[in-house]
């Protein structure tokens, strides 16, 4: 295979194998009245993923299972537990089963992600940004997908949505066993230590551009999570209680989730141009001012909101994956896998917090406002990326375009 049908494969792979990642928050009016979940639990259907990622990518990051093992097969397996929680989720009877199988399902993705970015980074040394850029561009569709099939899908049939998410990774496992190797600029595996993770973290580079990916993370997965309501509760501002809005607040929130992927295509294509921080920098500066602006357009008509979710929904994901290719340009070869899972626990385990603040920012300041709190993320993490920009292991990324 070539490098761009490889990626091709991946992309697809990774698009079909996160697909469980939003599939029970999809669904959550009817998860909480069929749990009976109290207010507020259903927060915990996203939530209970994140934990079980960070749990599940702290074991790989600490046992270096990323680089050691076959990636591909790594995420192969890892997909096809997703699909088999996602199930569980699908048939549970009551809150504690269901919890615990989106913890297994979070767990089971920490498998699927960073490995997939490993993947890419070893099939392409130039154009990095663009073909993990890609990547992240298919999981955001695979994110949104569910929103989609809960817009298709009557409310009475919300396990249908769950089994649909289930059947995607299925497919997602068997696409990642196409793809031939883990590439060739993949490093040879390197010996098991204890001490590895403790060095990538310590690495000056690596802990900003890390810094930098926890600014946008602050930002990011809240922002998923909860446009659905954002919009919900301002149409019923704008419409009257009366009016059932949850169908068009799922089509706006697949909509504004999935052309993410377009930001994530921009993002890679020009952060390989004309630097990952230069990048970085703008796009995070955009997303924090849409952050603080979108409680204007609160309780207006759509064709006023919706642009400026859209813009949003472009901007709030188009740095990402150039976090992951300055990390992988920044971190040791031999480590690679290890260093992106590494940034991806401590990212997702962030927006546990941010994912629970958002709806208690709500309560006190309303929903129109409740946005403005994920600002200072972007704000943090553009001072960390010119930080960066300034030393001289900078040079390493982009083929030297910072």
């Amino acid at each position: 295979m070539t490098p761009r049908r490889v990626l091709a494969v991946l992309a697809v792979a990774q698009l079909c194998g996160m697909a469980p990642w939003f599939s029970a928050s999809a669904v959550a009016p009817a998860l909480t009245a069929a749990w009976r979940l109290r207010p507020g639990g259903a927060a915990w259907l996203t939530i209970s993923v994140q934990l079980g990622f960070v749990a599940g990518a702290l074991v790989s990051a600490a046992l270096t299972l990323s680089d050691r093992w076959s990636a591909r097969r790594l995420a192969a397996a890892a997909s096809l537990g997703a699909a088999v929680a996602t199930l569980a989720v699908a048939f549970s009877r009551g809150p504690a089963v269901g919890i615990a199988a989106r913890v297994a399902t979070g767990a089971a993705l920490a498998g699927v992600y960073p490995p997939g970015m490993k993947i890419a980074a070893g099939w392409f040394r130039d154009g990095r940004g663009w073909a993990i850029g890609m990547l992240v561009g298919a999981l955001t569709v695979g994110s949104a997908a569910p929103h989609l099939m809960r817009w298709l899908v009557p409310a009475e049939a919300w396990r249908l949505v769950l089994v649909a998410a289930a059947v995607s990774a299925l497919l997602g496992a068997a696409l990642m066993l196409r793809v031939p190797s883990d590439g060739p600029y993949a490093a040879p595996s390197p010996p098991f230590s204890w001490t590895a993770a403790p060095r990538i973290l310590r690495d000056r580079a690596v802990l900003l551009a890390n810094a930098g990916y926890l600014g946008h993370m602050w930002e990011l997965y809240a922002m998923w999570t909860w446009t659905a309501s954002f919009v919900a509760a301002s149409e019923t501002v704008r419409r009257g209680a009366a009016e059932d809005v949850r169908g068009v607040a799922a089509l706006i929130t697949f909509c504004v989730v999935g052309i993410g992927a377009m930001g994530c295509w921009l993002g890679g294509r020009y952060a390989d141009r004309l630097g990952r921080t230069t990048v970085t920098s703008a796009a995070m500066a955009a997303s924090g001012a849409c952050a603080l602006a979108v409680g204007v357009a609160y309780g207006r008509p759509l064709w006023v909101l919706v642009p400026l979710l859209v813009v949003w929904g472009v901007a709030v994901i188009a740095d990402s994956a150039q976090f992951s290719a300055a990390v992988s340009e920044l971190a040791p070869a031999a480590y690679v896998g290890t260093a992106l899972t590494l940034q991806t626990s401590l990212g997702f385990l962030l927006t546990v917090a941010t994912i629970y603040l958002v709806p208690q920012a709500a309560r006190v300041l309303g929903w129109r406002w409740s946005m403005s709190i994920l600002a200072v993320g972007p704000a943090l993490g553009v001072w960390a990326m010119q930080a960066l920009k300034r030393r001289p292991e900078a040079l390493r990324m982009a083929g030297g375009r910072r």
